[in-house]
């Protein structure tokens, strides 16, 4: 099994906004907050309204999100932002799940929380708050390598040869026009690291390289003979994103 490599800057403390209508919630996500040297409290809120005002004075790396709070929930906050911070979801139930992932959350952690399952979603959070800074990093730098371990060594590829991406539960397919390369990571932290004016998520399984679709039809992408599912809710998207800005006959 393979995972990308990128030289990771110095280690720094991520600045945390945590969001709950009820306070002892609130105390209990601050308390595992201060146990873990690479986060930080910035400041806290009792409901969506006052995280929106927070937002808009003070710099938010990661947000500890309570979903079930009155006048304006935690995914309908979530969905109203622009461009949001990383996010951590945190609920009681679990029926909104697929909704938060819908919304490229970090994690989704059920109260009451576990140390340990906090602290797997916070380094998440840290490791792609990272991967942007790298992202940000080659693309000035006009660098178009990542390094992909394979045994005891590791593998140089072209992110440009990339075809598609395709997301096997725990682990990914990076699929290039004469090879396959499995790697265990999640599709939200490659795609952090990977040029988002060249990749684009047309479904929860899949993040192609536009400059590699040969044609659409239509809920299919044609990729190099293959057939890739669109989904309903992005296709619209990839219209209008990709197509519709270089469309030369109507």
């Amino acid at each position: 099994m393979a995972e990308i490599k990128a030289e990771l800057p110095t280690l720094q403390r991520l600045r945390c906004l945590v969001i709950d209508d009820e306070p002892v919630a609130i105390k209990g996500v601050v308390n595992f907050i201060r146990q873990l040297d690479f986060l930080e409290v910035t400041d806290t809120c009792t409901s969506a309204m006052k995280a929106i005002e927070i937002l808009k004075v003070k710099d938010i790396d990661l947000m500890f999100l309570d979903i079930n709070m009155p006048m304006l929930s935690g995914l309908e906050f979530l969905e109203s932002l622009e461009k949001s911070p990383l996010t951590i979801l945190t609920t009681a139930y679990s029926a909104h799940a697929l909704e938060g992932f819908r919304l490229n959350v970090v994690d989704y952690l059920m109260k009451p929380l576990e140390f340990q399952r906090f602290f797997q979603a916070a380094s998440k959070a840290l490791y792609l708050f990272q991967s942007r800074i790298v992202r940000d990093h080659n693309k000035e730098g006009s660098s178009s390598d990542l390094y992909i371990r394979q045994g005891d060594g590791f593998q140089r590829i072209i992110w440009e040869d990339i075809l598609f991406v395709e997301g096997m539960q725990n682990y990914l397919k990076l699929h290039f026009r004469d090879k396959t390369f499995v790697i265990h990571q999640t599709m939200v932290s490659l795609a952090e690291m990977l040029p988002k004016e060249a990749f684009f998520r047309i479904h929860v399984s899949y993040l192609i390289n536009i400059h590699k679709i040969d044609a659409i039809s239509g809920a299919r992408v044609f990729i190099d003979g293959k057939q890739l599912p669109i989904s309903r809710h992005r296709k619209e998207e990839l219209l209008n994103s990709v197509v519709y800005a270089k469309l030369i006959s109507k």
